[in-house]
C-alpha cells in the first residue's frame, strides 16, 4: 500500500510536445496583452504605472509556467505550494482594482496552464468589456480642510465654512491654545465640486482673505496624489 501511494504521488504528467507548450504561452501572452490594454485605457487615476501594467503580462506568463510544471502531479503541486508560501509581497496596492487585475492575470495563467483556452478567452472578453465600461468610475475621495488662525475669529471661520458647504462640512478636530485656534473639517469631493459651481472663489481663498487667519490647507485623504 505504501509503495502504491508513493508511486501515485510521484507519478509524472504526460509529456507535452513543444507545440503544446508554445501554444500555451502564446495564448497566455495574447490574453496578457488584452489585460494590458484594458488596464491602460480604463485607468482613471493621476499616476499611471507602466511598470505595473507590464508586470501583469509577466504574471500571466509565470502563472502559465507554474501550472504547466505542476500539471496533475500532486507531489509537485504540494511542493510548489510550500515553496511559494515563503514568498512575502510587501508592495502596497493603493487601488483595490489593481488587486482585481492581479487575480485576473493569475486566473488566466492557470487556465492557459491546463489548456482551458476557451474559459480563459471567454472570461477575459467579459472582464475586458466590463472594466472598460466601469473602469472610469471615480471614487469620492475625502479631503481635510485645515485652518489655523487667531482665537477671536473662531465663529467667523465656522460661519464661512458652513455657508460655503451648506452646513455639510463636519468638524473633526478643534484644537484651541492660548490666542490661537485650529480647525480640521472633513469634506468630500462632491461637496467641493458643488461649491465650485456655486461660488467663483474657493474656500481656501475665502478663508485666507480673513484677518487673523494664518494658514489654510486642503489635504486629500487618499494615498494616491491626485492634486
Amino acid at each position: 500500500m505504501k509503495e502504491i501511494l508513493s508511486e501515485y504521488l510521484n507519478a509524472q504528467t504526460s509529456v507535452f510536445s513543444v507545440r503544446d507548450i508554445l501554444l500555451r504561452f502564446v495564448v497566455a501572452l495574447m490574453l496578457g496583452v488584452v489585460i494590458y490594454i484594458s488596464y491602460r485605457f480604463s485607468f482613471s487615476g493621476a499616476i499611471y504605472s507602466a511598470r505595473f501594467n507590464v508586470s501583469l503580462i509577466m504574471l500571466t506568463m509565470v502563472s502559465t509556467l507554474v501550472m504547466s510544471v505542476i500539471g496533475n502531479n500532486i507531489a509537485l503541486s504540494l511542493g510548489m505550494v510550500g515553496a511559494l508560501s515563503i514568498v512575502r509581497f510587501r508592495t502596497a496596492v493603493k487601488d483595490a482594482r489593481d488587486t482585481a487585475y492581479i487575480f485576473w492575470c493569475i486566473a488566466v495563467g492557470i487556465c492557459c496552464g491546463v489548456s482551458e483556452f476557451l474559459v480563459a478567452g471567454a472570461g477575459t472578453a467579459i472582464l475586458f468589456f466590463f472594466l472598460l465600461l466601469f473602469g472610469a468610475v471615480r471614487r469620492n475621495d475625502g479631503f481635510l480642510l485645515i485652518v489655523r488662525g487667531e482665537e477671536n475669529i473662531e465663529q467667523t471661520i465656522e460661519a464661512k465654512v458652513a455657508q460655503h458647504f451648506d452646513n455639510r462640512a463636519q468638524i473633526k478636530v478643534l484644537h484651541s491654545t492660548e490666542g490661537y485656534v485650529e480647525y480640521i473639517f472633513a469634506l468630500s469631493e462632491t461637496m467641493l465640486t458643488i461649491a465650485k459651481k456655486k461660488y467663483s472663489a474657493s474656500i481656501v481663498d475665502i478663508l485666507r482673505s480673513l484677518d487673523g487667519v494664518q494658514s489654510v490647507q486642503l489635504v486629500s485623504q487618499n494615498d494616491e496624489i491626485n492634486r
